[in-house]
């Protein structure tokens, strides 16, 4: 077996020329033979755990809203549509972007739920879109599917590789800590391939970022949130957190600064970390008319009269 080991960035993890001691000494050995990841310090081994928790809140965040809209039945007119295409869009841009510029591999799978998630809500809002024959533009049911479509085959389609990118990692590598003081303060440069991603995974963040605005507005609008899940809000802001936190807490890959680290994975945290702030107004907003829905019914049970004519 080849001792001088060759490291090599992919979508999915590290491809690797050598041997598992060479190329990532004092690492974990379960985290490098099911997630290809180099875990050598707590640092990295928090960034793991707290990378496998924003995938499991964002894949139960759906569910609520699952729920919600089959016992309401009230999902095309409690969601905004531009909600759901935006976050789609946002998701699928942030898919491409992962894959292009060489993400952390659990950004990857992450974003390849985001996906399957975005377009099974599209699917019950067309089915209670069409179950309830409210007053619709065919022209916006049939923009509607072709996203779907769309969507769906952009997470699946093959994408050219552009380049490859490889790293000789000596058997004296050693992790650095992103928040340590110690940084030559120059950037490492992107490649061709990574220039394409970082471009997309900016449009998906600022997908993001414009995404909750339309349900805002829906909310303020109808004065309710009914038939809107509040854990699916509670649950993207605590997956949106720990994903942040996790993308924080690596160590940069050998050569690289802690600025340099933190420019190519920009895009990724303004998209998870940006959104925070709307999360949490839109989770004030379920307050704030949930007081006044009581309120309502409160004033409706006073005024009914005990005996009805």
């Amino acid at each position: 077996m080849v001792t001088d080991g060759v490291l090599t960035r992919g979508a999915f993890g590290w491809t690797t020329d050598g041997n598992f001691t060479s190329l990532c000494p004092n690492g974990s050995v379960w985290v490098w033979e099911s997630l290809r990841e180099c875990a050598q310090d707590g640092r990295d081994m928090a960034s793991i755990y707290l990378g496998l928790l924003s995938i499991l809140c964002f894949m139960g965040s759906s569910l609520p809203q699952y729920y919600s809209s089959c016992k309401t039945g009230n999902m095309d007119s409690a969601l905004s549509i531009w909600f759901l295409l935006l976050w789609l869009g946002g998701d699928t841009c942030n898919l491409v972007g992962s894959f292009l510029a060489d993400q952390l591999p659990l950004q990857t799978y992450t974003a390849v739920y985001y996906v399957f998630a975005d377009l099974l809500m599209l699917a019950m809002y067309l089915y209670y879109k069409m179950r309830n024959r409210m007053a619709e533009n065919r022209r916006a049911l049939h923009a509607l599917g072709l996203v779907c479509v769309l969507g769906f085959t952009a997470s699946f389609a093959h994408l050219p590789r552009l380049g490859t990118q490889q790293e000789v990692i000596p058997s004296g590598f050693r992790g650095r800590a992103l928040l340590s003081t110690s940084d030559d303060g120059s950037i490492k440069a992107f490649t061709p391939k990574e220039i394409i991603g970082f471009s997309i995974g900016s449009v998906s963040s600022v997908l993001y970022l414009f995404s909750r605005l339309p349900q805002m507005y829906t909310n303020f609008k109808r004065k309710s949130t009914e038939g809107v899940s509040f854990f699916l809000f509670a649950l993207v802001i605590l997956g949106n957190t720990t994903y942040g936190l996790s993308v924080l807490l690596k160590n940069p890959e050998g050569g690289q600064g802690e600025r340099s680290y933190l420019i190519h994975h920009l895009p990724w945290l303004i998209g998870s970390l940006g959104t925070l702030s709307l999360d949490l107004i839109i989770s004030i907003q379920f307050l704030m008319y949930r007081k006044t829905a009581v309120a309502l019914d409160s004033s409706y049970d006073e005024r009914t009269p005990l005996i009805k004519s």
